[in-house]
């Protein structure tokens, strides 16, 4: 797990320097409480089985835009290193949903829109990047060429159109590899 821990201070890093990024809970180094209250454990997480997990609660202006965070650079390297570290998870192991712009999330709704996410699938109450739903609740498709150009006015460097192409193709096969049902 040194792999993941080693990325944690680039990819919070890129997060914040992230273009659509608004904000995060982030914990007081000192007390290491959070920001946006107490984080509360979903019911189905077991510290002493998943003790090593780390949790972060976020918001962000369009879908494209945590696509593109979590898919690219240092965290989508990360990601695609995931099974190396974790074992594969037998829940969602985030929940995305739609707020007010003056509205900020706690951890306590963090945990209901995850557990509701596990227990009744994607819907306007939580989804996750495989099956987003828009604000109005609506299934709406992540617009990948948006989520391209974000990566590419990240990183200048990254206009190399073949380099950009692999990335996906791999964020393809990663996405792809975990909507697969169990069998």
């Amino acid at each position: 797990m040194q792999g993941f821990f080693d990325r944690l201070p680039a990819a919070f890093g890129a997060a914040d320097a992230a273009e659509g990024f608004v904000d995060r809970s982030s914990r007081d180094p000192v007390t290491l409480k959070h920001a946006w209250g107490d984080y509360v454990p979903a019911r189905f997480f077991d510290p002493a089985r998943h003790g090593g997990v780390v949790f972060t609660l976020s918001r962000w202006r369009t879908l494209e835009a945590v696509h593109a965070y979590a898919y690219a650079g240092v965290h989508g390297e990360a990601l695609r290193h995931r099974l190396e570290w974790f074992e594969k998870p037998e829940w969602p192991s985030y929940a995305a949903w739609w707020v007010a712009d003056d509205h900020r999330p706690d951890w306590v709704e963090a945990k209901q829109r995850l557990e509701y996410l596990h227990d009744h699938g994607p819907s306007e109450v939580a989804f996750d990047l495989r099956a987003p739903r828009g604000p109005d609740g609506t299934s709406v498709t992540v617009d990948r060429q948006a989520a391209r150009a974000i990566v590419e006015r990240a990183d200048p460097a990254r206009h190399d159109q073949a380099a950009l192409e692999r990335e996906f193709d791999a964020i393809t096969r990663v996405m792809q590899a975990v909507q697969k049902p169990a069998g």
